[in-house]
């Protein structure tokens, strides 16, 4: 009996599951759509500053999206921060970009301070989205 009161929400936890491996997805499409160079190639030829980069840039699109889901009473609000937060860290690679002129070029060059750079800045406006997102 306790084993089914365990699981209770587990339906719950199946539709949040899966919404948020659906954002994810469309996140690094968009992203990768977005960036002038292919991470998908650069990884695969072993460019670890476009991994790094792409790496901190869905740590820093999952963090808020873990506060939407905990804070969140509803599937609906929890999408409209998740869309809040994917525009928010697509600006954090424009604007990096916009400020950092050559920056792509760089990690596209396998340049590990660019990779390391842009990580950086997508993890701590995520840390920030996902503090902000708090009622």
């Amino acid at each position: 009996m306790e084993l089914m009161q365990s699981l209770k929400g587990v339906d719950g936890f199946l539709v949040y599951f899966a919404t948020a491996l659906i954002a994810e997805a469309i996140f690094v499409i968009l992203y990768m759509a977005m960036t002038p160079y292919h991470e998908a190639a650069q990884i695969k030829a072993g460019n670890t500053a476009a991994a790094v980069t792409l790496g901190g840039a869905v740590l820093g699109f999952t963090l808020p999206l873990v506060s939407a889901i905990a804070h969140n009473v509803s599937l609906l609000g929890t999408v409209a921060w998740a869309v809040v937060a994917l525009v928010v860290q697509l600006a954090v690679f424009l604007l990096a970009n916009l400020f950092l002129r050559g920056l792509s070029r760089r990690i596209e060059e396998g340049n590990l301070a660019a990779g390391i750079t842009v990580a950086a800045a997508s993890v701590a406006v995520g840390m920030l989205s996902a503090a902000s997102m708090t009622d």
